[in-house]
């Protein structure tokens, strides 16, 4: 991460030479190693790592409500506290506000550890807000992480002071390098003071964020590129848009699903576009990192521009400014509390990451083959509490953990969020509306473990071809999923079943 006071010029020589990021070669294949210096940065970041996710939290500043351009699967909205996805927020704050909130979720959440301004409409289109913002919070707390996130239109402008500011990643939406593409996905942008529209808006801000990315990494920013998966628009093209990236510097590739559903009012769900199924995304995904070429961020949870709390969870509602205000907090307290926590916790993570070295690879999403033979990968989904454990009713989960196992081992691949299936008291139709939606969501893994579960899952899961597994209730997970596989491999091989009984 950036210091306060580094300057483009000073990172550029000190930096941590991103443009060789994705360049070593092994046996004619791409690497997707990174140098040591960026892994350091990446590894304890919650958004970028799977492992650090279960350890630390995240919060989104609501304090840029202006947008410079319209995407047509963007509907920005105010004091909305009942929908999750970018661009929607329950009030705007002022830099005042954003610090006071910052102080109070920290004597709250210990966690918290990274800071990011997201939103609602573009940071860098209210630059006085943002960079007010920044500075407050890296003299006030000086540890946290803060990134930002942005369209790229102004990022040209904006970058050296960036870098000014602390502020270590960077994220820019990219969802196309081709104009004719980009015309269907932005009607305006608004540029030197006057709306351009057409071909020429998406040309200005295609060269705008390229021009954005090309400095960031000159300069040695961590930039990560957002792009929204659009069936039809731009699904096949995201290759060449990973490949560019790639080859400027991002250190990695978020390809994101679109949101269609009509209730969200944007262009596209009013005009029945279709969002992208679960296969296709990650058909796209591994096409995209196919070899190695790029590393893809799988466990993204397309978070509100208020989100605060753990990556699986949204706590935004117990922190409004109205309830900040009737708060009484030691500051003083509250910081040292958090830097305690905050050692804990790098500790805690870092044996972690000792004891099961090789185990796990963040952000690497792997080819994903339906099984077909004896001995081929499989995929499994676990539902967990986040502990290390098959600890949740299947019933209770947000999300299941997605795994790939195979005889080499035992691999995360990515988060997939669903709705709670059971809730209490419900209507009938609304259980089976979610229970549908997570057979979907596992429909390509083999097995689903869980520490209990009920008769009609049960029964509409193995209906579905995947076979639920209560059997390792509380047990470690990797071990849970060997013990499965092998079991697996055993049954369609009964001599091996045989040899294995017998040693």
């Amino acid at each position: 991460m950036q210091k306060s006071g580094q300057t483009p010029t000073t990172i550029a020589k000190g930096g941590c030479g991103l443009h060789g990021l994705i360049a070593e070669k092994a046996g004619g294949q791409t690497s997707r190693s990174l140098p040591e210096s960026v892994q350091r940065q990446i590894d304890d970041h919650p958004c970028f790592s799977e492992q650090a996710h279960h350890y630390f939290a995240r919060m989104h500043l609501a304090v840029a409500p202006a947008c410079n351009i319209q995407c047509n699967y963007c509907n920005r909205k105010y004091d909305c506290s009942n929908e999750s996805r970018p661009g929607v927020v329950s009030e705007v704050l002022s830099p005042q506000q954003a610090v006071k909130k910052v102080v109070a979720v920290v004597s709250k959440i210990p966690q918290l550890s990274v800071i990011g301004i997201a939103g609602p409409g573009d940071p860098l289109a209210n630059p006085e807000r943002t960079f007010a913002t920044f500075r407050a919070l890296a003299e006030k707390m000086p540890d946290l992480k803060l990134c930002v996130s942005t369209n790229g239109l102004m990022l040209p402008q904006h970058a050296e002071e960036l870098l000014t500011h602390n502020i270590g990643h960077v994220t820019i939406t990219i969802n196309c390098i081709d104009p004719d593409i980009g015309a269907r996905i932005y009607p305006w942008i608004f540029w030197n003071h006057r709306r351009i529209r057409g071909r020429k808006a998406a040309e200005i801000l295609i060269e705008q964020q390229q021009k954005g990315l090309e400095m960031l990494v000159e300069a040695g920013a961590l930039v990560k590129v957002n792009s929204v998966m659009i069936p039809g628009i731009n699904d096949e093209h995201l290759k060449e848009v990973s490949r560019v990236v790639r080859e400027k510097g991002a250190f990695v590739h978020n390809i994101i699903p679109l949101i269609a559903d009509k209730k969200y009012g944007t262009y596209f769900s009013l005009t029945d576009q279709q969002a992208p199924g679960i296969q296709e995304l990650q058909a796209l995904r591994n096409a995209c990192g196919d070899n190695g070429a790029m590393r893809m961020m799988s466990h993204c949870q397309q978070c509100r521009s208020d989100a605060v709390g753990m990556l699986s969870e949204d706590r935004h509602a117990e922190f409004t400014a109205a309830q900040i205000d009737t708060m009484e907090i030691d500051e003083a307290a509250a910081l040292r509390k958090h830097a305690t926590v905050q050692t804990t916790l790098h500790r805690q993570l870092e044996l972690k990451r000792k004891s099961e070295a090789g185990k796990f690879q963040p952000l690497m999403a792997a080819p994903r083959q339906p099984a077909r033979q004896s001995g081929e990968p499989l995929l499994m989904a676990v539902a967990t509490k986040g502990d290390g454990l098959i600890s949740a009713h299947f019933g209770h989960v947000k999300s299941f953990m997605i795994y790939q196992v195979s005889q080499q081992g035992v691999q995360f691949l990515e988060e997939r969020y669903t709705d709670q299936y059971c809730t209490g008291p419900t209507t009938c139709g609304e259980a089976e509306s979610t229970l549908s939606q997570a057979l979907r969501l596992l429909s390509d893994c083999e097995t689903v473990l869980c520490s209990q579960i009920g008769y009609l899952p049960w029964r509409q899961l193995e209906s579905a071809g995947v076979r639920p597994n209560s059997e390792h209730a509380m047990k470690p997970i990797e071990a849970s999923l060997q013990t499965v596989y092998q079991d697996w491999l055993n049954r369609d091989n009964p001599a091996a079943e045989s040899q294995q009984a017998a040693g």
